[in-house]
């Protein structure tokens, strides 16, 4: 018999952590070997110890957010692979987690089987979508005129988070001129003139968070 795949389960809510202990240990070939509860000891521990699969929130309470210790880890030649165990399924949290190098992308509400396969695809190097992400990501393809960017998004999330252009210019490391030319992209591909009815339009659609 070939040994178990080896986990680490990255999230901030203790009791997560032991629903998703309990929920592996049922099967004989997974086995939970570390947990983190901010994404930057998710990144220490993927380097210290042996692991095969991180199972990797997006939202920690504090610190990095999943997808840059995403990137920190599968920058790595001989580094785990991770797979995003989410509550959010917005275009913004998708680009950001693939783009960093996730193999799989999956909801918290996804049934106990579907996880267990999903791990075991990523251990093999096979990609593991839930198929709502899926279908998010074929129609961006189908649809590249429309369909908001990466950076797009993450401008857009801030402008519903409630920052200025010169805050968001800050945080990004953007020009204010270079934040409002995304904004004006935003505008023509949701069809839209404001950030009020850009912020309603985008969260109708799922493309950023509530």
């Amino acid at each position: 018999m070939s040994a178990p795949i080896r986990l680490l389960l990255a999230d901030d809510h203790p009791v997560v952590r032991a629903g998703l202990r309990a929920v592996l240990a049922t099967e004989a070939d997974l086995e939970v070997v570390a947990e983190a509860d901010t994404a930057e000891r998710a990144v220490a521990l993927a380097e210290r110890e042996r692991i095969d699969v991180v199972l990797m929130d997006l939202q920690f309470g504090r610190g990095m957010h999943g997808a840059a210790a995403t990137a920190a880890i599968t920058a790595r030649p001989d580094g785990p692979v991770v797979l995003v165990l989410t509550t959010y399924d917005t275009d913004a949290d998708i680009l950001a987690a693939v783009e960093a190098g996730a193999t799989g992308y999956l909801l918290k509400d996804a049934p106990p089987e579907e996880l267990a396969a999903a791990v075991r695809a990523a251990a093999a190097g096979r990609s593991a979508l839930a198929s709502a992400v899926a279908h998010r990501l074929i129609d961006r393809v189908r649809t590249p005129g429309t369909a908001l960017s990466r950076r797009e998004t993450e401008v857009l999330q801030l402008v519903a988070d409630g920052l200025s252009n010169q805050q968001i210019g800050q945080r990004l490391h953007l020009s204010h001129a270079t934040v409002k030319t995304h904004l004006v992209h935003v505008y023509g591909k949701l069809g839209v003139d404001s950030r009020t009815a850009a912020v309603a339009a985008a969260r109708t659609r799922g493309l950023i968070r509530r």
